[in-house]
């Protein structure tokens, strides 16, 4: 008889758990959608960033066209042991001395 007891308050117990895990993961998702929808209801400004870009594949095309592709310069940059305010302060006396 206690044997059984405990066997039916497990299972009891078991499904109860599983029932509310359930309702939590669902519930959930749909508090989650409501309150991400919110956000966007709410300020206007918002929903004026997210509305879709005109950039299409045909105007990227045309200005890369339209940019002069054969002159130009390789730049380094700074290795991790050098100063990078030093550097480029010794790359732009070279730059005005050169265009001088």
């Amino acid at each position: 008889m206690l044997l059984n007891y405990a066997f039916f308050s497990v299972t009891i117990l078991t499904h109860l758990f599983s029932f509310c895990f359930q309702l939590y993961l669902i519930g959930g998702s749909f508090g989650l959608r409501e309150f991400a929808q919110i956000r966007y209801d709410v300020d206007p400004a918002l929903k004026e960033k997210l509305k879709p870009n005109t950039v299409t594949l045909e105007s990227e095309y045309e200005k890369l066209e339209k940019s002069n592709l054969d002159n130009w310069e390789n730049i380094r940059g700074p290795s991790p042991w050098e100063d990078s305010r030093t550097v480029q302060k010794q790359r732009r006396e070279a730059l005005r001395l050169k265009t001088e």
